[in-house]
C-alpha cells in the first residue's frame, strides 16, 4: 500500500506539469556577437518536458527518428528534442537520470576526467515548482520530489557567474549544446550553429538569453530535432534524449 501511495503522489505531481493544450515549442535562431545558435523555449505551464532513453522493450532509442517512431506508435507527435547529457559506451547516462519521477541512475559525485567531472558540474531538474539547475553538491539537499533530472558538466553559469575554468581566448571550439533556466516556468535548450568555446557559450546564456543558471550538455555529438527549423540531426547514435511530445490532433 505504501508503494501505491508513493506512486500515486508522484503521478499527481507530475500531472501538474502536463500541458493544458497542445502547442508547438517555440524554436528560433539568434546571434550574440560572433556566435550563432538555435534555441527552443519550453513553456512548462503548457508543454510536458520528458526524458527518453529506452522503448517499451527496453531497447535504447538512440536517435530522433527512433524516438519519433516510438512516440507515433502511442499516438503522439514529437515537437522538439535534444541530446540530454553525456553517456557511457552502452549509451546509458553518465550521471543522475530521473525520468517520469523514477530514478534510473544515481547521482555521481566522484572525481574523474573530462568535461562531465569539471567541477562545479550540475543537474537540470523539474519538480512540481518548475525547472531548476543546481550544483551537484546541492542536489541531495532538495526536499521536493524530483520528476525529471539529468546530470552533466560543467556548469556554464551558476547564479550568474561563468565557470571559473573557462577562458575567453580558448581555441577549443565545437558545436555545443546546453540548457538554461531564465525562470521556473521556462527552460531554454540551445545548440550553437557555429563552433564556440565554453566562455562564448556561457556568455550567450548570460547576456543573450538572460539565464542566471545554465548547464552544458555535450559537444561534437550535439543534436537537435526542431521541425520549425527544419532540423532532425542524425550525427551519431545518442544516449539520453530530452523533448516534448503532444497527442496527435
Amino acid at each position: 500500500m505504501k508503494l501505491r501511495s508513493t506512486f500515486a503522489a508522484c503521478a499527481a505531481a507530475f500531472a501538474s506539469l502536463l500541458p493544458l493544450q497542445a502547442a508547438a515549442v517555440d524554436c528560433y535562431r539568434m546571434g550574440q556577437g560572433d556566435v550563432r545558435a538555435s534555441v527552443c523555449r519550453v513553456d512548462l505551464r503548457r508543454d510536458r518536458l520528458q526524458l527518453f532513453l529506452r522503448d517499451d522493450r527496453g531497447r535504447i532509442l538512440g536517435g530522433f527518428a527512433e524516438l519519433e517512431q516510438w512516440l507515433g506508435s502511442q499516438g503522439r507527435t514529437l515537437q522538439f528534442a535534444m541530446n540530454a547529457g553525456m553517456y557511457r559506451p552502452d549509451y546509458t547516462p553518465s550521471g543522475l537520470f530521473v525520468a517520469d519521477g523514477v530514478q534510473q541512475r544515481p547521482l555521481v559525485t566522484a572525481a574523474g576526467h573530462g568535461n562531465f567531472f569539471l567541477k562545479p558540474n550540475g543537474v537540470f531538474l523539474l519538480t512540481a515548482s518548475g525547472a531548476r539547475i543546481v550544483e551537484t553538491s546541492e542536489y541531495p539537499q532538495l526536499r521536493e520530489r524530483v520528476l525529471l533530472a539529468t546530470q552533466s558538466g560543467p556548469l556554464l553559469l551558476h547564479a550568474g557567474r561563468i565557470h571559473p575554468a573557462f577562458r575567453e581566448n580558448s581555441d577549443s571550439r565545437l558545436i555545443r549544446n546546453g540548457v538554461g533556466v531564465p525562470a521556473q516556468d521556462q527552460a531554454l535548450f540551445v545548440i550553437s550553429d557555429t563552433p564556440v568555446n565554453f566562455h562564448q557559450f556561457a556568455t550567450l546564456f548570460r547576456d543573450g538569453l538572460h539565464c542566471p543558471d545554465a548547464l552544458y550538455l555535450d559537444g561534437s555529438v550535439s543534436s537537435l530535432y526542431a521541425p520549425q527549423l527544419g532540423r532532425s540531426d542524425r550525427l551519431v547514435p545518442l544516449g539520453p534524449l530530452i523533448g516534448v511530445a503532444a497527442p496527435r490532433p
